[in-house]
């Protein structure tokens, strides 16, 4: 599969935000440190050839939070800005499409194709693509734009961050979304 400028594809930015700077506070250890860099090259193919772009903020509902409103990790990392033709939807659930009218934006607007990238994998993102392939998207999600935090689970055992990337991914591939890279895109 490819994607294609006659499909009008969107590109979804989910919860670039500069609370996520805070490695300590989301467990200790991130992979992929390149994500912000590819995000930033896709944002600016997208710009470039004036394809839609959605910027998504996660609002936490935990006053605890870097991203509850208000404080300055809820504001997206300087270089994914919104621009004043880019739509912001704000949330405060894990999808992008709950609680919001992302759904209607894009059926309005007739896009039917999705990029995904953002932060993080295994919550944001991967509910985000697993409702877009359920809501009937054709679905695209750029592994080594996305990235996530190390997890420790119910009996103390510390999941590494790779780990828990690459079995989000491996979980959303091919019935959620065509997972893809940067490179892939830029070639395209």
């Amino acid at each position: 599969m490819t994607i294609s400028k006659e499909d009008n594809p969107a590109l979804l930015l989910i919860d670039i935000q500069k609370g996520f700077e805070d490695i300590e506070y989301w467990g200790g250890e991130r992979n992929n440190p390149s994500a912000e860099m590819n995000m930033e090259a896709l944002l600016k193919l997208w710009r470039t050839n004036n394809l839609p772009v959605f910027h998504i903020k996660h609002c936490s509902t935990n006053p605890n939070s870097p991203l509850t409103k208000g404080k300055p990790g809820n504001d997206f990392m300087d270089f994914n800005i919104p621009l004043n033709n880019e739509p912001i939807i704000e949330k405060d659930v894990n999808s992008a499409f709950i609680g919001t009218n992302l759904k209607e934006q894009l059926q309005d607007k007739s896009i039917n194709t999705l990029v995904i990238v953002g932060l993080t994998t295994d919550h944001c993102i991967s509910t985000t693509t697993r409702m877009a392939g359920n809501l009937g998207f054709t679905t695209y999600l750029v592994e080594d734009a996305v990235a996530t935090f190390n997890k420790i689970g119910t009996k103390g055992q510390n999941y590494s961050a790779q780990l828990i990337h690459d079995t989000a991914i491996a979980s959303l591939k091919d019935e959620f979304a065509t997972i893809i890279t940067t490179n892939s895109i830029l070639k395209m």
